[in-house]
């Protein structure tokens, strides 16, 4: 008789997303611009910035691909502000959640990223499905 690991441990539900997340050292304002966030995907070469409002709140994200449609008129750019354009926007994780759980989440809606923020909507960091799937492959089954 074979003995099997609670399906709990099977499903690695003792890490959280607070195990897995990373710092979020780009963002950008949503009154900016797309001209501003393209300067930022450029110097610093990212490809996501987390946009967070006027109260510093976490408002989503937005991806170098997901300005492109902005980018073919310049003059469109200068004026055309992050928060009206097609990002990807919450509900968002809590450090709390379990990472098992968060990873298929994350696979259910096709994120690669996705913002972990607090009670408050504040941003804590990211979770990358490339991190979560490592940790999760790693830990004792």
């Amino acid at each position: 008789m074979t003995a099997h690991p609670p399906q709990s441990a099977r499903l690695g539900h003792g890490l959280t997303v607070a195990d897995a997340m990373d710092p979020c050292e780009y963002q950008i304002a949503d009154d900016s611009t797309v001209d501003q966030a393209n300067d930022i995907f450029h110097s610093a070469h990212v490809e996501y910035l987390l946009v967070r409002d006027h109260n510093g709140r976490c408002e989503g994200l937005v991806t170098r691909t997901g300005l492109h449609p902005f980018l073919t008129r310049s003059w469109y750019t200068e004026r055309t502000a992050i928060s009206t354009t097609a990002h990807q926007r919450g509900p968002f994780t809590w450090p709390t959640m379990g990472l098992a759980l968060a990873t298929i989440a994350m696979r259910i809606k096709r994120l690669t990223v996705w913002p972990v923020v607090d009670e408050d909507g504040y941003l804590l960091g990211v979770l990358t499905a490339d991190r979560a799937t490592d940790l999760l492959a790693v830990t004792p089954m």
